[in-house]
C-alpha cells in the first residue's frame, strides 16, 4: 500500500510538472498506456489469490481514475495556455480574398481497405459488416474466450454501463465477431471477409484506442492450413505489388482458432525503408488458423461435417508498411497537410487489372 501511495505522489507531482501538452502525453504513456506502470500493476492482479485481489482491485483502480482525472484536468489547462497565446499573437487579415483550396483527398485507411477488399473480391469473398456496439456472447462467448481470459479485463475493452438484465455491451475488440454473425445468417458454405473498426485501450506509435481490422473467414468441406497458405500469399503478393512474397507461420494462441499462427513475411531493411518480399529480414503482419469447432458451433455449424480458416489483418498496420506511414497516431490528428501528402486522389479506385496504388 505505501508503495502504490508513493507511485501516486510520484505521477501526481509529474502531471503537476508538465511544461506543455507533450510532456503530459509521456507522463500519461509512462503511466496509463499499454506498458505503463499502473496498467503493469493492473495485469498483476490475474495472478493474484481471490482475496488478494477482492483487496488491491479497488485500490488499483482509484489510482488509475485518480492519475486519469489529473492528466484530464492539466489537459484542460495546458490546452486553455496555449489557446491563450495563440490568440494574444496570432491575426487574421479578413479583408484578403478567400485563396482557393485544393481538392479533398482520399484517406490512406479507406484506400487501403477499399485495396484489400478489392484482392479479395477476386477470390470471390464478400464484404460482410457487423454493429461496432458488441454484446458479451458475440464479442468473447462465441469466439471461445473464457471469462478469465484477460482481454476481458478493464484494461483491454471499453465497457459501458451494466443493463437492468444484467448484460454489459462492450465496443468490439476485434471484428471476429462478424464471424460469428455471418454463420448465423448465412450458415455453410461461407467466404466473408469484414472489415471495420476496432476499440482497445490502447495508445502510442503503433497503437491508438480505435484502429481497424479486417477478418476473414472461409468454411467449407475439407478445409485445411494449405488453402489458408495459398489464399495469404496471393493477397500479399497483389497488395504488395511483387512477384513473389517470402512466409513463414510461428506457431501461436488464438482462443477461436486451432492451430493458430503468426504469419511473418520476408523483408529487407536499409536505413529506415523496408522492402517486402526478398531479404534475410522477417516481418510480423497476421495471425491465423484453423476455426476452433467450438466456433463453429456458435455460429450453427457442424464441425463434423465443415471445416474453416480465419485471418485478422491491422489495416492501419498495412497502410503503414505500403506507404511508409511512421507513427499510427498521424492517422487521427486531422491535419490538412499530413493528408495532402499521404491523401489519395478521389478518382484513383483500387483495382487489380487498373492497379491497386498510385
Amino acid at each position: 500500500m505505501d508503495n502504490i501511495e508513493t507511485l501516486k505522489r510520484e505521477l501526481t507531482e509529474a502531471v503537476a510538472n508538465a511544461a506543455d501538452e507533450a510532456a503530459l502525453e509521456a507522463v500519461r504513456v509512462a503511466a496509463l498506456g499499454k506498458k505503463g506502470r499502473i496498467s503493469q500493476l493492473m495485469k498483476g492482479l490475474g495472478q493474484m489469490s481471490p482475496e488478494e485481489r477482492k483487496e488491491q482491485g479497488p485500490v488499483l483502480n482509484a489510482l488509475k481514475n485518480d492519475i486519469a482525472d489529473a492528466i484530464a484536468a492539466r489537459a484542460h489547462a495546458l490546452h486553455d495556455a496555449a489557446l491563450a497565446a495563440r490568440l494574444a499573437t496570432e491575426k487574421i487579415d479578413i479583408t484578403l480574398p478567400v485563396r482557393p483550396e485544393p481538392a479533398g483527398s482520399i484517406h490512406p485507411v479507406t484506400q487501403v481497405i477499399d485495396e484489400v477488399v478489392a484482392i479479395f473480391a477476386d477470390m470471390d469473398f464478400s464484404v460482410a459488416v457487423g454493429p461496432d456496439i458488441e454484446t458479451d456472447f458475440y464479442n468473447f462467448t462465441a469466439l471461445n474466450i473464457p471469462p478469465e481470459h484477460p482481454a476481458r479485463q478493464m484494461h483491454d475493452t471499453f465497457y459501458f454501463h451494466e443493463k437492468a438484465d444484467g448484460e454489459r455491451p462492450v465496443l468490439r475488440t476485434h471484428t471476429s465477431p462478424v464471424q460469428i454473425r455471418s454463420m448465423q445468417a448465412q450458415g455453410a458454405p461461407l467466404r466473408v471477409i469484414a472489415p471495420g473498426r476496432t476499440y482497445r485501450c490502447d495508445s502510442d506509435m503503433t497503437h491508438t484506442p480505435m484502429f481497424h481490422q479486417i477478418e476473414g473467414l472461409v468454411i467449407d468441406k475439407d478445409i485445411h492450413m494449405g488453402h489458408l497458405k495459398g489464399c495469404l500469399d496471393a493477397f500479399c503478393r497483389a497488395f504488395f505489388e511483387v512477384d513473389t512474397v517470402r512466409m513463414r507461420f510461428r506457431p501461436s494462441h488464438f482462443p477461436f482458432t486451432e492451430p493458430s499462427a503468426e504469419m511473418d513475411i520476408g523483408c529487407n531493411r536499409s536505413g529506415d525503408e523496408i522492402s517486402i518480399g526478398d531479404g534475410d529480414d522477417w516481418l510480423e503482419i497476421l495471425g491465423c488458423g484453423m476455426v476452433h469447432p467450438v466456433v463453429l458451433r456458435h455460429g450453427g455449424i457442424d464441425p463434423e461435417i465443415y471445416q474453416g480458416f480465419a485471418f485478422g489483418i491491422g489495416i492501419d498496420r498495412l497502410a503503414m508498411l505500403k506507404y511508409g506511414i511512421p507513427d499510427l497516431r498521424d492517422f487521427f490528428e486531422s491535419d490538412l497537410r499530413w493528408l495532402r501528402h499521404y491523401g489519395f486522389s478521389a478518382l484513383d479506385i483500387p483495382s487489380l487489372p487498373g492497379g491497386l496504388s498510385r
